[in-house]
């Protein structure tokens, strides 16, 4: 949290970067707390619409599937769970492009909250790689692992390993390049140090140097835990990923979310490639607790809690509340999901798709550092490759300058190269939806209306999924009484 804290006060009160996404939360908790005045306000009724979207949404979604699974052996899904894959359908005349539609409403609406040119970004740059320049590389002989039939997951896996895991962590690093660029031309502009940057009041603010302190030590206790653990590992490997690539990640990732991003970015496999090339042979790392977390939601959070008005400290005293009460009710909670059903299987679809392939490749970093384990994933990081991703990066962040377009297109191109690439399309539909026929209805005040909208749709699908949980604990309860 102290690191969050630290990147929430150069982000948003020093760079005043707007974080859409945190508006969400901060609108529906203010139209949750509007209901006990007398009068009935916009953001209650935006809140209500939204949350009865999310109710007849949700019962067709998420109910259905949760309940018929109760009484039969393949849950009755009537839009597939969490997407729909047209990959296989295209590889005999589009060799290598990854294209499936999220079934989930709430990418519709997420689309039509984030700044537009954001998403026409992402959804530019999910179109360009995959239809235009995955065929084009297949034929070169670049995209080598993808074959005929594979799935959206798999082939987005296969393409990431031979080409776009280093070109997206060449453009991370022009991203992180441009923000800190831009907070030293805020420092040199307003004569400001991190000691003179003025806190604001009524906050309940901590000095950024403070919250670094409690950040540093923490970290510090972490890298001598793991020592303790795995002395075998180069200790100096986990003071980088502690105190270098831990900040430098959350900064990126919080830059991008305050941008618009919804997921913010990261450097995928740079810690197994690490553990690989350390020349560790055991599997005691893999499992020790190493200090490399990206913080950026924590930042967003941070952000909410400054719309609300909520005082800092009554974040931290939740905080350790929350940590308390979850550590005990997390162990109750997790086994009698695992006794609802196997896992992966049908009673878990959106599980059952995602869950295998991260568990294969978990299973495969583990094994490359053991003895006789395949080194072959390292192949994935190209230095050339990644050396080009930033030079491309960097041209078109000066060409969007030079000719005045919104630079939130290349954020967005990072996005959509970095991606899945199932909520891509439905982000657009919803960005189109919202700029070119609600904007021009609603006017100015439609801004104001699409968190709340989201708000409410993920409160009401919220409602409907813990009743149709809580049925199916009950029914799976009673079904095991031996009498």
């Amino acid at each position: 949290m102290s690191l969050g804290y630290a990147f929430f006060r150069v982000t948003s009160d020093i760079e005043k970067l707007s974080f859409p996404m945190a508006y969400v939360a901060a609108g529906g908790a203010t139209a949750l707390a509007e209901t006990t005045e007398k009068k009935e306000t916009w953001r209650w009724e935006m809140f209500s619409i939204g949350g009865m979207i999310g109710l007849v949404f949700g019962a067709i979604y998420v109910t259905i599937p949760t309940i018929t699974g109760l009484m039969m052996a393949k849950p009755l899904t009537i839009l597939p769970i969490p997407f729909i894959d047209f990959t296989p359908g295209l590889s005999n005349f589009l060799p290598a492009v990854a294209f499936a539609v999220s079934t989930d409403l709430g990418a519709l609406l997420t689309g039509m909250i984030i700044p537009f040119w954001m998403v026409a970004g992402i959804f530019m740059g999910g179109v360009v790689t995959n239809f235009a320049l995955n065929p084009a590389f297949y034929k070169a002989g670049i995209l080598t692992h993808w074959k005929p039939g594979m799935g959206v997951l798999p082939t987005s896996l296969s393409n990431s390993l031979d080409l776009w895991l280093s070109v997206s962590i060449g453009m991370s690093v022009i991203v992180a390049a441009v923000g800190i660029r831009k907070i030293f031309s805020i420092f040199k502009e307003k004569k400001l140090s991190f000691s003179k940057i003025e806190v604001p009041k009524g906050r309940g603010d901590i000095s950024i140097s403070f919250a670094l302190i409690i950040w540093a030590i923490s970290t510090l206790l972490y890298i001598i835990l793991c020592n303790i653990l795995v002395p075998d590992f180069p200790l100096w490997i986990i003071i980088i990923f502690g105190f270098i690539l831990t900040p430098l990640l959350t900064y990126i990732s919080a830059r991008m979310l305050g941008l618009g991003s919804v997921a913010g970015i990261n450097f995928p496999y740079l810690k197994e490639g690490s553990f690989i090339l350390s020349g560790y042979r055991g599997a005691a790392i893999w499992f020790a607790p190493v200090p490399y977390y990206n913080h950026a939601w924590t930042v967003q959070g941070w952000k909410m809690a400054d719309l609300v008005r909520v005082k800092f400290k009554s974040i931290i005293k939740a905080s350790i509340l929350g940590f308390v009460v979850t550590a005990f009710c997390s162990f109750i909670f997790w086994g009698i999901t695992w006794k609802l059903g196997s896992i992966p299987s049908a009673m878990y679809p959106y599980v059952q798709k995602i869950w295998p392939y991260e568990a294969t490749f978990k299973c495969l970093w583990t094994s490359a550092t053991m003895e006789g384990g395949a080194k072959w994933m390292l192949q994935a990081i190209k230095p050339g490759v990644i050396i080009c991703g930033g030079a491309i990066g960097a041209l078109i962040y000066f060409l969007l300058n030079l000719f005045g377009a919104p630079t939130l297109i290349f954020y967005g191109i990072l996005g959509g190269i970095g991606g899945l690439p199932f909520n891509a399309p439905a982000m657009f539909i919803g960005a189109l939806m919202g700029r070119y026929i609600f904007s021009r209805k609603y006017g100015k005040m439609w801004r104001s209306y699409t968190p709340i909208l989201l708000a409410g749709y993920g409160c009401g699908m919220g409602l409907v999924a813990m009743a149709s949980i809580a049925i199916a604990l009950i029914g799976k309860s009673i079904s095991q009484l031996i009498f």
